[in-house]
Formats: C-alpha cells, sequence, structure tokens
C-alpha cells in the first residue's frame, strides 16, 4: 500500500488549479449582512470571545456554505479561499470576532504555544529564526514548504505586506507521489519516526523533542505532517534520535517536490482574504516580505481541529505533555 500513487481530489497540482475559481468562495451581500448581525449578536450577549460558539454567532445561510467548505477541506483539494470580507468597515477588533465565528462553525480552535494562545497573530515581531524559541510567524523571513500542528490553519490577512508574503500551497498527496516516482528506496522513510523540536515551548521535566513519523495512512487516506527546521534543530538534542543521510534526501525531495512548479499553486493575499489549509492534506509556504508605512502585514490566525475531522491512529504521535496537536486530537476520536 506503501508504494501505492495517490489519486482523487486531494492529489492536486498547481497549474491544473491556476486561474480557475473553484476553490475559491467569495462572499455575497446577504452573507456579509449575516456576518453584521452576528457580530452584533455576539457582542450584545457580552461572552468574551475566547468563550463565545458557534451559536453566539449565528449565520442562517452561511453555516452551510461554511459546512460545503469543510468538507472541501477534508475531503477535496484541502484548501479554500475565502474572499470579501470587509477589513475596512471592522477594524482589527471587530476582524477577530468574525474570524473567530467563522472558525467555531468550522471547528474548535486549539491551542497554537505553551502559552495557550488560541487566537494568534501572524506578523513581523524583529525576532530572529537563529533564536530557538522563536517561532517563523514572528519573522519576516521566507519559511519553506511545512505544516503546523492543527487540522486547519485559518489566516484572515487584514493588511498584506508592502511586498513579499506570497503563500504557496502544494497538496501532500502530490507530493507523496513525487517521492514515489523519484526514489521509491526513500517512500518508506515518510513512515519512520523523527524527533521534532518542541522550540522550547515544553513544561519543567517534559521532553524538549517529540517523535513522529512523517506520513500516516490509515482508512485509506494518507496525511501528512512535515516541518524540516524543527526536524533538523531537534538535532541539538544529545538524546534525539539521529538523521540519516538518507533522511536528509527524503527532506531535500519533499522540499523540492513541493516548491516544483509543477506541485505549487501561490496566493497572493488581499486584505479581507481569508485563506483555509488543512495540514493534513496541504502543506505551505511563505516567500519573504517588507513592511513598510500603512503596510504592515498583519494576519490575524486560528488552529483549528475540523469538525468532525478525520480518524487517526492515537499513537501516531509520542509526546510527553500538552501541547497543540493533542487539543485539536482529543476533539474528536482517535480509531
Amino acid at each position: 500500500m506503501l508504494q501505492e500513487h495517490l489519486t482523487g481530489p486531494a492529489a492536486w497540482h498547481g497549474p491544473d488549479l491556476a486561474g480557475r475559481d473553484a476553490w475559491t468562495v467569495r462572499l455575497s451581500p446577504a452573507h456579509l449582512a449575516e456576518l453584521d448581525a452576528a457580530l452584533h449578536t455576539a457582542r450584545s450577549r457580552g461572552t468574551t470571545l475566547l468563550r463565545s460558539t458557534a451559536a453566539d454567532f449565528p449565520l442562517p445561510t452561511l453555516a452551510a456554505e461554511l459546512d460545503i467548505i469543510a468538507d472541501e477541506l477534508e475531503n477535496g483539494r484541502g484548501f479554500v479561499l475565502v474572499k470579501g470580507l470587509p477589513v475596512d468597515r471592522y477594524g482589527a477588533g471587530a476582524a477577530a470576532n468574525v474570524l473567530w465565528g467563522i472558525g467555531r462553525h468550522l471547528g474548535a480552535p486549539v491551542s497554537q504555544n505553551a502559552a495557550g494562545h488560541l487566537l494568534g497573530h501572524v506578523r513581523d515581531t524583529g525576532r530572529t529564526p537563529a533564536d530557538p524559541a522563536t517561532r517563523g510567524y514572528q519573522t519576516r523571513t521566507a519559511l519553506g514548504f511545512h505544516t503546523d500542528g492543527s487540522d486547519v490553519l485559518a489566516l484572515h490577512c487584514l493588511r498584506p505586506a508592502a511586498a513579499g508574503g506570497r503563500i504557496g500551497l502544494a497538496g501532500s498527496a502530490a507530493v507523496h507521489n513525487a517521492v514515489l516516482a523519484r526514489r521509491p528506496d526513500l517512500a518508506g522513510r515518510l513512515y519512520r519516526r523523527y524527533a521534532v523540536d518542541r522550540r522550547e515551548e515544553h513544561g519543567p521535566g517534559e521532553r524538549p523533542y517529540d517523535t513522529a513519523p512523517l506520513a500516516c495512512r490509515h482508512e485509506g487516506r494518507l496525511s501528512l505532517r512535515y516541518h524540516r527546521r524543527h526536524l533538523e534543530s531537534a538535532q541539538r538534542f544529545p538524546d534525539a534520535p539521529r538523521l540519516e543521510p538518507a533522511d536528509t534526501e527524503l527532506f531535500d525531495l519533499i522540499d523540492w517536490a513541493a516548491s516544483s512548479p509543477a506541485a505549487r499553486l501561490d496566493l497572493d493575499l488581499e486584505a479581507g482574504d481569508l485563506p483555509l489549509v488543512n495540514n493534513l492534506a496541504v502543506l505551505h509556504s511563505r516567500s519573504a516580505f517588507r513592511d513598510g508605512p500603512g503596510h504592515r502585514r498583519h494576519l490575524p490566525r486560528l488552529w483549528l481541529a475540523l469538525r468532525p475531522g478525520r480518524p487517526l491512529p492515537p499513537l501516531w504521535t509520542d509526546r510527553t505533555g500538552p501541547t497543540p496537536l493533542p487539543a485539536a486530537a482529543a476533539s474528536r476520536p482517535a480509531t
């Protein structure tokens, strides 16, 4: 089974999707009116943002559209771009409420870091990736193709950068097929366990790295998690399993396959865009960016456990303490 090429809607290639809008949802005036009314309802009830649920953010017709989006994330291409959120009218505070409300209709927000933050902010904080405690979203440097630690990544573009910040997407199934076609001798290494750096986000007495395979085939479906920077920085721990030369070859091949023009789809986000990406089915990247007056890149971020989400084997990860991923997994049964 591990040598089978994957087919279906998740095995897409960027050039086949470029210039098409089948993966884009443009909000209608009626949908925007529902969002305005839901925002008013949520605020009038006085429930704090992080405690509010989908019931506090009623969307009479848009909720059905979000159900279709959730199905596309799980059973289709694995990503959707929602366009047309009126960020100029909302402002940052109201936009956060709208992002949260949409997210609650799709699933359950989960922690993005050891501090338990459920609503994050992707923007340049001046930190450097050389600091082991720095996360990529806190910098303006380029980020290679990777996945995040949740089912779904939701990014609400309030402001794009003055230059750069392009998002790249690549389907995990297409990357898998490229590995299998080019180096079948390396394909099995997708399923062996690797040390993954927790980037200083472990508690006292907890191990500073996790161990997990990159890929999982469960109930006929491929799931893939990959973050090369975290895989390589885990080697700073003497007791972490050592990377072998063939592992580096595999990582090089994954990077090549995902970034290849034959696989990737690039998005230049505009204010009001909301890309939704299933981390188990799609890798994403970001080009370096530069801020300027009135163009300070800012994308509020949610990590979501998708409702209902795919079943995953309970021993796919080996963790020593609470982290964002178990929080996501705990929201739905593992099989």
